[in-house]
């Protein structure tokens, strides 16, 4: 079950931004954390210790570096048990979901014809990288469409897959509609077109127990800001047969075997992929995130998630000229929509005023815009410590912002 009162208290008690107030003294209400989750007090707590006796990790024999190789290699194996996989070798360190399915991208072979296929719902990071790898190899990008509800037309899967099919490249969840798409029926199939499969899970992993084997993958990306850890760190998931076959993606220290005038042998994966100094402090922190997040439990976040959605999705609808953008049978603890004919981003800084903070735009997602005719909407994002007593805030605080914007009669 969904965590009661006092359960919710516990959870906002580890945040401090919890407590914050704006614009003078108005309580925060942060309904952003599809943007970026705020961080608890044991993230906090664990960055702080590691940048307060700071070592470099892989090159020391002294106690500090030891100390941080140590706790720094020690995440593998707690990504490894977020995911559900088996090997922490498989577990690439990187700045986030965009640098992993850049990576990815990056050291896929691919000749002219073939193809990569994404869907409409695609974030920027899962469609820019491989238009870019498209257009520089002479593919074919391809595009699973999406209905009016926000769901991918599973149906067209037959007439896109083929023989060409190289990459299949999906979001676990969409970061602005809330879409939980099929993935596990996606790459079945995609698999048996012999076609890779990569799934963008930058959005789910905080929301839902993710298992790389049951979902079929052979990629699987996030980012550490996204799981209440620190910005600037995430996670590749690759099987490992798939990491032994890719050339590294940045040359440099720390990811080669032997280096001579003319050439360089590389190290085995993961490191191969990870070139210079990395991020100790906020892949620490990730571990501490981890650690923090599995403690919860990720079938019960999926639980509070879901109850708060149905809590949003009666809120909302009661807000005169209140109208939904996409409407998805499952989907995560998020909603987009607009009101009236007011502008997004007027909405946005109306809410601003009285301390409720939602995101306004495109969202990253302007294929999705152009999908609906629109140019933006505005989304709000639950997180573990959001309540219903704060949409209830902010539905009121809608219905105001429409009374006094003139938005109640727009379509």
């Amino acid at each position: 079950m969904p965590w009661n009162t006092a359960d919710a208290a516990a959870v906002r008690s580890q945040f401090a931004a919890m407590t914050r107030r704006v614009h003078g003294d108005v309580p925060l209400v942060y309904l952003d954390t599809a943007s970026t989750a705020q961080k608890p007090r044991a993230v906090v707590e664990a960055v702080t210790r590691a940048l307060e006796a700071s070592a470099n990790v892989h090159r020391g024999v002294h106690a500090l570096s030891v100390e941080a190789t140590e706790a720094y290699e020690g995440v593998r194996a707690k990504a490894a048990r977020l995911l559900g996989a088996n090997d922490p070798r498989e577990i690439v360190f990187v700045r986030g979901a965009t640098e992993a399915i850049n990576l990815v991208a990056a050291s896929t072979r691919l000749a002219p014809g073939d193809e990569v296929l994404v869907t409409e719902l695609e974030h920027h990071s899962n469609l820019v990288p491989w238009q870019m790898l498209c257009a520089a190899r002479g593919a074919r990008l391809r595009v699973l469409p999406i209905d009016d509800r926000g769901e991918p037309v599973i149906a067209a899967l037959d007439g896109l897959l083929g023989e060409r099919t190289r990459v299949v490249a999906v979001a676990h969840a969409s970061n602005s509609l809330g879409t939980l798409l099929p993935v596990a029926e996606i790459a079945a199939r995609a698999r048996a077109a012999g076609a890779v499969v990569v799934v963008d899970g930058a959005q789910a992993v905080a929301h839902l127990p993710v298992d790389v084997g049951a979902l079929g993958c052979d990629f699987y990306a996030f980012s550490g800001h996204k799981l209440y850890g620190p910005p600037g760190t995430g996670v590749l998931w690759g099987r490992r047969a798939l990491l032994e076959a890719m050339p590294p993606w940045q040359g440099g220290g720390d990811m080669v075997l032997e280096v001579s005038l003319e050439r360089a042998t590389y190290r085995e994966p993961p490191h191969r992929f990870e070139a210079g100094t990395p991020n100790v402090a906020g892949v620490i922190g990730l571990g501490a995130a981890i650690d923090w997040f599995l403690a919860l439990g990720p079938a019960r976040v999926a639980e509070h998630d879901a109850a708060l959605v149905r809590h949003a999705l009666r809120a909302l609808a009661a807000v005169p000229g209140l109208r939904f953008v996409g409407a998805p049978a499952s989907r995560i603890g998020v909603v987009s929509f607009l009101v009236g004919d007011i502008h997004p981003h007027d909405l946005g800084t109306a809410l601003d005023l009285e301390g409720i903070a939602i995101r306004t735009g495109h969202h990253c997602t302007q294929p999705v815009m152009e999908h609906f005719g629109i140019a933006a909407t505005a989304r709000a994002s639950f997180g573990v410590y959001t309540t219903e007593d704060e949409i209830d805030r902010l539905a009121h605080a809608l219905g105001r912002a429409s009374a006094l914007l003139g938005g109640g009669g727009g379509a």
